[in-house]
């Protein structure tokens, strides 16, 4: 299978609220349009050090990940940003790799988003059609 992108809109999730409040112009919010690389082998959403000072986002931990060659290294969790996919988006906390990097769409945002891969036509697509489906699992103990 080869390599699939999708356009994205990566938002500053708390410009976006400040704007919801009053105290933030909608053209203030800093947000970027790219293609990302959809990448089912990474966890979550990865952005380099620019596109993070570019979206103005916060520093909020570091952690250590493991890269598709097995290295390791520490990465620091930025946050919040929503991303936008067609009529979907999500918020989360996304890990911000030192050197130039592709943006990588990974496995939690898909998921969460209800999107796969057509490996066929390599394209993102809805995983339950074209609209946005939550899966809620209730557990009941003892039954």
């Amino acid at each position: 299978m080869g390599h699939v992108f999708a356009e994205i809109t990566l938002k500053n999730a708390n410009d976006d609220l400040m704007c919801k409040q009053g105290s933030l112009h909608e053209s203030d919010i800093r947000q970027k349009t790219i293609q990302a690389l959809v990448d089912t082998g990474t966890t979550n959403l990865v952005i380099d050090e620019a596109m993070r000072q570019e979206l103005g986002l916060e520093i909020i931990g570091e952690k250590t990940a493991r890269m598709a060659n097995d290295r390791r290294v520490a990465v620091k969790i930025a946050g919040p940003v929503e991303i936008h996919w067609k009529n979907r988006n999500m918020i989360c906390r996304p890990w911000v790799v030192p050197e130039k990097s592709e943006v990588l769409l990974g496995v939690i945002p898909l998921e969460e988003m209800d999107l796969k891969v057509d490996p066929v036509n390599q394209v993102l697509v809805g995983a339950h059609g074209s609209n946005q489906i939550s899966l809620l699992v209730c557990l009941f103990p003892g039954r």
